[in-house]
């Protein structure tokens, strides 16, 4: 283990932010062609295919494996896939999903008794200041059922992390594209139940290459790379030193947003931001602070 960060290090780190912060673009470019819950199931079917051929099945449960499939592939990306469908811009979806940071927090005081600081407190009312602010503030962007929809999609993936601590698998790859396979046909079942066969079938003609290409980058990019890259950071340098760079995702998101999209980022946004980033930073940084000074 380093502290130290090379440079390369570094820039792997930052790559893998940028990526995630600036998928929320990549989203919302493909739903201008897919509907939400299609491009959900496609998403994992590219994720699962051909990817599984050459990893073996992580050594957990099957119940386990199913569990977090539903919780991130149904839970957390179909339900974020429908918000931005319309309901949520994709600057303010990549920063209110952060808050699974506080929900997983919630489900591991209820779930393994782990007790909240004092500190996690005091970041959890930021957060939570900066959230009701963009609820105050909905418009036509951003709206009550497009912020609820992520605040449901940021406790599945909180739900999803605790599957995960309790399956320990040794490769977190390995377990995210085995897993992919139980949230496959829930998400194909409920795109044919919810959207229908025709706007699947209009969805597929609409796409084009440039729509295929968004969905790959979901799957191979944004999942794969993702957690390959960020896996190999951390199993070389401490926690501390390479998870408060995920802190710059709701960064990436809402400066992509802005530059790429157009989306306006007035006050409000800006304050929303700075209460909700805050309280991540508070919750990240200050153990490693404290232990600094002391």
């Amino acid at each position: 283990m380093h502290v130290a960060l090379p440079l390369s290090h570094f820039l792997l780190a930052l790559a893998v932010v940028s990526i995630w912060g600036t998928n929320f673009v990549v989203i919302k470019y493909a739903l201008g062609d897919l509907p939400p819950l299609l491009f959900a199931a496609l998403r994992f079917s590219m994720a699962l295919v051909p990817a599984l051929f050459f990893l073996r099945r992580p050594a957990v449960g099957l119940g386990n494996l199913a569990l977090y499939g539903l919780l991130i592939g149904v839970g957390q990306f179909g339900l974020l896939y429908i918000a931005m469908n319309g309901h949520i811009s994709p600057g303010i979806a990549s920063l209110v999903v952060q808050t699974q940071v506080f929900f997983t927090i919630g489900l591991s005081m209820r779930l393994n008794g782990e007790r909240v600081r004092p500190f996690q407190w005091l970041a959890l009312l930021l957060a939570t200041a900066g959230v009701l602010n963009i609820l105050q503030h909905t418009d036509g962007t951003t709206t009550a059922l497009g912020l609820a929809l992520v605040l449901l999609a940021a406790f599945s993936w909180a739900g999803g992390n605790m599957a995960a601590k309790q399956g320990n698998p040794a490769s977190m790859l390995a377990y995210v594209v085995w897993s992919s396979a139980f949230a496959i046909p829930p998400l194909f079942a409920l795109a044919f139940a919810f959207e229908g066969a025709d706007a699947i079938a209009a969805g597929l003609r609409r796409a084009d290459l440039a729509t295929w290409a968004a969905v790959a980058w979901q799957a191979w990019g944004n999942t794969l790379f993702g957690y390959v890259a960020w896996g190999w950071l951390l199993a070389r340098h401490p926690a501390a030193t390479i998870t408060p760079m995920a802190l710059l995702v709701p960064v990436f998101g809402m400066g992509a947003s802005a530059l790429l999209l157009g989306e306006a980022l007035p006050a409000w946004k800006l304050v929303s931001a700075a209460l909700v980033m805050t309280g991540l930073a508070l919750n990240l940084l200050w153990p490693r602070l404290r232990a600094r000074f002391a």
